[in-house]
């Protein structure tokens, strides 16, 4: 079993390269990091809770956070899937870093009930855009398989993770209002570190 990131731990700083654009540091000197781990490129239920931090984007920035997408895929396959999405989206098609922050996969990712009603949404909202040319079709065959869990990381700029959610389901990640909502948190402790400082 791959040990899991717990809030409090601190991360090494490192640079990750996204599938289009500059490489990311992660931790970023001036603001918070969501590291997001997802499925594979084309996800039907990965890309209808991606819409949700598109629609909100500006706000998620606002709050100074920084999106950062990771999917098991390799980075050609992936390229296809991101060109309207204004976040970094990094490609791990070996796991490195699903190996390293403890990201799982489990059968239970797509039998949990509590996964199939948005895997009906993003099915029908995905087929939807493959009818009306906004969206290509996943991989038959995804690398890495159909199985992966989602998980949420929230990383202060010194490296401290703040906060964590490992997914027990396909679609059991921090909506925007949860994230927005830890965000908040950490800028209060902040100020209140500084005033005691």
């Amino acid at each position: 079993m791959p040990r899991h990131v717990t809030p409090g731990s601190t991360l090494t700083g490192r640079h990750l390269t996204p599938v289009v654009g500059a490489p990311v540091a992660v931790p970023a000197p001036d603001r918070l990091i969501h590291l997001q781990f997802r499925r594979f490129a084309g996800c039907p239920v990965c890309n209808l809770h991606l819409r949700s931090i598109v629609r909100r984007h500006a706000e998620i920035e606002a709050a100074g956070v920084r999106e950062v997408v990771v999917f098991h895929s390799p980075a050609d396959e992936l390229r296809e899937h991101t060109d309207d999405l204004p976040f970094a989206v990094v490609a791990d098609p070996d796991k490195r870093l699903y190996r390293e922050f403890g990201v799982e996969s489990s059968r239970w990712s797509l039998l949990s009930p509590r996964a199939w009603l948005p895997i009906l949404r993003g099915v029908a909202r995905s087929s939807w855009a493959l009818l009306r040319g906004r969206e290509r079709p996943p991989s038959t065959t995804p690398h890495g398989g159909r199985l992966g869990l989602p998980a949420d990381f929230l990383i202060a700029p010194d490296g401290r993770v703040l906060a964590v959610r490992y997914g027990e389901h396909a679609y059991d990640q921090w909506s925007v209002e949860e994230l927005l909502e830890l965000a908040g948190r950490s800028a209060g402790r902040t100020r209140a570190g500084s005033a005691t400082a």
